[in-house]
């Protein structure tokens, strides 16, 4: 068995103060015995929608050159949450979350396909179409404790996407996510577990989860779900860490017993 850590975090425009918080988070899990850990949405820098052409940066600038030599530094697959990464079409960023092997390369890069346009209701419209382009590729990478499908925060809604990633071979999902605390309330669990069970697989979550600013306050419990749809490990308030093993027994009795993925009729 292999343990895994979904990271949560309560990021702010303070680029210094978050990773400083990462690299925390993550030594604590490599000392936990962790071989897999992921950061939350928007890891390194969370603040206005106006403001995010200026924090963003290239997958070779120095959030992403900082989490590579982490991951080296502490021998661990780290999943880098997500930034903002300049280069998409017509001035555009991406919504960018990239994989780290444990020697510091890089096993993967997702775009953020499903973009948050929406009202849910606090008092603040979300509009990330407006600074932000839809990636186009599903992404799944091989790590130490399982073939792993990437995805980021509002792609959960889209079940289409986690299940190309179990006919792609994903034994393990990501969804590092900034969810509102509207939405949040009600719908994270529940959807979390719902990928983890339809697509049996484990799930981690990593999440942002507190006060960014005075507007902005995200709904955080960052989880591990089994393939049973159980929620193995809860982060509590704060900065912390969701730890679980990850079985691949349980993983393989799950879908002998009920063999629902080989049952499907509809791709």
């Amino acid at each position: 068995m292999h343990l895994i850590a979904a990271a949560q975090m309560v990021s702010t425009t303070d680029k210094a103060h978050n990773l400083e918080s990462a690299t925390r988070l993550v030594r604590r899990a490599a000392d936990l015995g962790v071989r897999l850990v992921g950061l939350p949405e928007n890891f390194s820098w969370m603040g206005p929608e106006g403001e995010r052409s200026a924090a963003a940066e290239t997958l070779e600038g120095p959030t992403l050159s900082r989490m590579a030599e982490l991951a080296r530094e502490r021998r661990v697959t780290l999943l880098a949450g997500s930034i903002l990464e300049t280069g998409a079409p017509g001035g555009r960023l991406y919504n960018t979350t990239v994989l780290f092997g444990p020697d510091g390369s890089r096993l993967a890069v997702y775009r953020k396909m499903h973009l948050f346009d929406v009202d849910v209701g606090d008092g603040t419209p979300y509009r990330e179409s407006e600074a932000v382009a839809p990636g186009t590729e599903v992404v799944v990478a091989d790590t130490e404790p399982g073939r792993l499908g990437l995805s980021i925060c509002y792609d959960l809604r889209f079940p289409e996407l986690y299940r190309r990633m179990a006919k792609q071979g994903a034994t393990l999902l990501a969804v590092p996510a900034a969810f509102t605390l509207m939405t949040g309330k009600d719908h994270w669990e529940v959807l979390l577990r719902a990928r983890a069970i339809e697509n049996q697989c484990y799930l981690f979550a990593p999440a942002q989860g507190g006060r960014h600013s005075p507007q902005r306050v995200t709904w955080g419990h960052a989880m591990v779900v089994d393939p049973w749809g159980l929620v193995t490990a809860r982060a509590s308030e704060g900065e912390g860490l969701a730890v679980a093993p990850v079985d691949p027994e349980l993983l393989a009795r799950i879908r002998k017993n009920l063999p629902c993925l080989q049952h499907r009729r509809l791709d």
